[in-house]
């Protein structure tokens, strides 16, 4: 039996081969080495993804786990922390850029694109990734991901940039007020969950001129920062909540810089496990 995992910051899904009847889906908490210490992952594994398990640890055979975050060292931890609860079980520790490629373009060349909590970015040739313009985080960088759609979009409520009435309508909506957002970005943690958690009030404003053109920039940005430098022709492809939903918006901005763009995922556990299951990978 095989184990795939998908892991950003809000989840993680863990789909299992559970053949002749099919493969199902475990969702946990969000895994991520580099803003998670050891511990609270080891919690998430033995507390949420153990107990819920469908056969006997000892029944599997190999986990591919793709996360956010999991580069060396980090992937480490990961692999560590997975060996103690699965010690005789072939481990694969993977980043979810990798997961998205394999999902989005299987063994076809393609640029493959993350939007959601976070961004990211690579150029796949069918079988690995050969170029990534590094994310860099929602502070630096992540560009059209949620945390970065909900920090520009609350920035330019507060500071007067969209309609007063947006701004009025999201802070009745968080239950927040100014100085209480400034407290929940600034001092207290996971401050790129908060902002993302913005994101479904944008989709329900979206057919609002000022929030097309808001949505529009950022996703220039996003192409201009972390696909355009590829000079590739290929087509870009894309998996993330926030690919989903803005898929309207993605498409326009793509076609306006002369990008083609191909498939479009919500969520990369099902392509994964065709990748997987149906290649015996």
């Amino acid at each position: 039996m095989i184990i795939l995992a998908d892991s950003g910051a809000t989840k993680t899904d863990w789909c299992i081969d559970n053949s002749p009847n099919g493969h199902i889906v475990i969702q946990t908490e969000g895994i991520n080495p580099f803003h998670q210490p050891e511990e609270k992952i080891r919690d998430i594994i033995r507390q949420q993804l153990v107990p819920a398990l469908p056969c006997s640890i000892s029944s599997i055979r190999a986990i591919f786990f793709y996360g956010a975050g999991c580069i060396p060292p980090q992937s480490k931890i990961i692999s560590d922390i997975l060996g103690e609860n699965f010690p005789s079980t072939e481990l694969h520790v993977e980043t979810d850029l990798l997961g998205a490629a394999r999902a989005l373009c299987k063994d076809r060349a393609g640029i493959a694109c993350i939007l959601g909590t976070g961004s990211n970015s690579c150029l796949y040739d069918g079988q690995r990734i050969v170029r990534n313009i590094p994310p860099l985080g929602y502070i630096l960088g992540d560009e059209g991901s949620g945390a970065c759609l909900g920090k520009h979009f609350l920035a330019d409520c507060m500071k007067g940039i969209l309609p007063t009435a947006l701004y009025d309508g999201l802070l009745d909506e968080l239950k927040e007020t100014p100085a209480s957002i400034l407290e929940r970005v600034y001092r207290r943690p996971h401050a790129n969950r908060f902002l993302s958690g913005i994101v479904p009030y944008i989709y329900r404003y979206k057919g609002h001129s000022e929030v097309h053109d808001f949505l529009t920039r950022s996703f220039r940005e996003f192409f201009h920062r972390n696909v355009l430098p590829y000079q590739s022709t290929l087509p870009v492809s894309f998996t993330g909540s926030v690919a989903w939903f803005f898929q309207d918006e993605i498409k326009e901005t793509a076609a306006s810089l002369n990008l083609i763009t191909g498939l479009f995922v919500k969520n990369p556990i099902g392509e994964l496990a065709d990748y997987h299951f149906k290649t015996n990978l």
